[in-house]
């Protein structure tokens, strides 16, 4: 059933790669910076840890905290926009990974939602995934990304 009040944006992706090493691309900063358009992941890895994105001048794009941890299967994030006044207004997201191996590959789905109807995150991230997955996949597929790191510019 949809909820009126929510607005959610769920991507599925099959990589050819094992579930240990999608877990540490998700969750590695060095791994991260490769395909994730220029920003790259802090994270304690732990429920309750905190969890950040940022630039590497330092801008901090989202933070959040780790609601589930579960290796190599699933990584909620509670999420929060921290660099564009009108996506922070609208408070914390969720977002949920789930790593599923299904023969020689890996089922990823990613689901993020917010508890507002019509939101400008969730349209902002259904944008952003894509192009973020799609990196991701290249990369543990071929070594290589397929699209450009981008520098921020206030």
């Amino acid at each position: 059933m949809a909820n009126a009040e929510k607005s959610s944006f769920v991507y599925v992706t099959y990589i050819r790669t094992t579930p240990e090493k999608l877990w540490q691309a998700l969750t590695s900063a060095e791994f991260t910076r490769q395909y994730w358009l220029g920003v790259s992941v802090e994270i304690e890895l732990r429920k309750g840890g905190a969890w950040k994105l940022s630039y590497p001048g330092g801008l901090v794009t989202d933070t959040g905290e780790i609601v589930e941890y579960d290796p190599p299967r699933r990584l909620a994030i509670r999420w929060q926009n921290e660099f564009r006044p009108e996506l922070k207004a609208e408070g914390r997201s969720l977002c949920i990974m789930e790593i599923a191996p299904e023969g020689p590959v890996v089922k990823l789905t990613v689901s993020h939602s917010i508890e507002r109807a019509g939101s400008k995150f969730i349209e902002a991230v259904s944008g952003g995934w894509p192009q973020i997955l799609s990196n991701l996949k290249s990369l543990l597929e071929t070594g290589a990304t397929i699209l450009p790191l981008r520098e921020f510019r206030s």
